[in-house]
């Protein structure tokens, strides 16, 4: 409900769009309604790829692919992120998208209903931070050039990653500010340059804690700086790889439930078997759940938005904080919380049904039943 809290109620759809949600008592419910949650669509705002394929290939296949193993999983939204690439080949990346969003999904669903935006990883990163990004195609900040990224993706570019140290980076954050959203990441930012670049503009935080400096007693870095800025908002890959448990819970109290996004970071091994795969031209061996590159280091992961939220809840983050940062905050995070993201009149009827254990049980994208279990 308007809370964020569990609530007897009713939801009525017109069409595509949600036409009201008001509370009921149980007696109105049947008793197979009173054994199930509703819950928004999922909001995925940070991921490379699944189900065998990636953002980075730049071709309506692979993004009707993604589109439709996301909604399967109920994940209803997505904004797929590129990787560190010649600006050529993110232009034709960006291109792909505004030309495939035209198309349908086999399920007759509209690509561009899910496919709600790109997320720029790179190429403004730290080279000492860079993880599974590619060193040879790092650029300094360069507002033309997001400029002109942002024309061939005809305005659907919705997240710029940038590590405000980088020379100009501040510029372009105070420039760019009122026309792009900007995100720290891959970042060897100290406090007091995280704290100049969220004060210039930045918003956001990428997969907080990972590739950036540790948060030190001494020398909070970019989480001490995020954490102060009740403004900016913080992802959080929940997949039992990237954070130890105890971190997840304590970022929830240091943030608030209200200000975490949780992602999925996910590369295009998400659905697949354990195997070698690629992420963004680079070499991937995936183990069970965790994705690598040869030297160890960290390659996206292989679990879906879905599952990160249950793993949330699973470490002890009540569920429905756990929704909340799986749904409504990262749809305010891009712009698109008066879209989808809550059971609200006028929103798109993107909506979950779940057992009283969260298993998927019915996915709705528009009005449009997508999956049932």
């Amino acid at each position: 409900m308007e809370d964020f809290r569990f609530a007897a109620g009713i939801v009525t759809v017109d069409g595509d769009r949600i036409l009201s949600v008001r509370p009921c008592s149980e007696s109105e419910l049947t008793v197979g309604e009173r054994g199930r949650y509703i819950l928004p669509g999922l909001v995925d705002i940070h991921l490379h790829g699944c189900a065998g394929h990636e953002l980075c290939e730049g071709m309506a296949e692979a993004l009707r692919a993604i589109a439709s193993y996301e909604l399967a999983h109920g994940i209803t939204a997505i904004c797929p992120a590129t990787m560190t690439l010649p600006e050529a080949r993110l232009c034709d990346i960006c291109a792909a998208c505004v030309k495939a969003a035209g198309e349908r999904l086999p399920s007759g669903i509209a690509l561009r209903d899910v496919l709600r935006g790109i997320y720029l990883e790179g190429p403004f990163i730290a080279e000492e931070k860079r993880g599974a990004q590619d060193r040879a195609y790092i650029q300094r900040p360069d507002l033309a050039l997001l400029t002109r990224l942002q024309h061939a993706a005809d305005g659907m570019i919705r997240i710029v990653t940038i590590a405000p140290e980088a020379p100009g980076a501040l510029t372009c954050i105070r420039r760019g500010a009122q026309d792009f959203r900007f995100s720290i990441a891959h970042t060897c930012a100290d406090y007091e340059t995280a704290k100049a670049a969220i004060e210039a503009g930045v918003r956001h935080i990428t997969h907080l804690y990972n590739a950036m400096p540790p948060y030190l007693h001494r020398e909070p870095g970019v989480v001490g700086a995020a954490a102060e800025m009740p403004a900016v908002t913080a992802e959080l890959i929940c997949d039992g790889q990237h954070l130890h448990d105890s971190v997840v819970r304590g970022t929830f109290r240091l943030f608030g439930a209200d200000r975490i996004v949780l992602i999925s970071d996910s590369m295009m091994a998400a659905g697949m078997k354990d195997g070698v795969y690629t992420l963004g031209g680079q070499k991937v061996t995936v183990e069970g759940f965790r994705a690598a590159l040869s030297d160890g280091t960290l390659a996206g992961s292989v679990t879906n938005l879905f599952d990160c939220m249950k793993k949330a809840m699973q470490l002890g983050i009540p569920a429905e904080d756990a929704i909340r940062a799986a749904t409504y905050n990262p749809a305010c995070a891009v712009g698109l919380a008066e879209e989808c993201g809550a059971l609200r009149a006028g929103r798109s009827a993107d909506i979950v049904v779940t057992d009283r254990e969260f298993a998927l049980l019915e996915v709705y994208k528009a009005g449009t039943a997508v999956m049932s279990a």
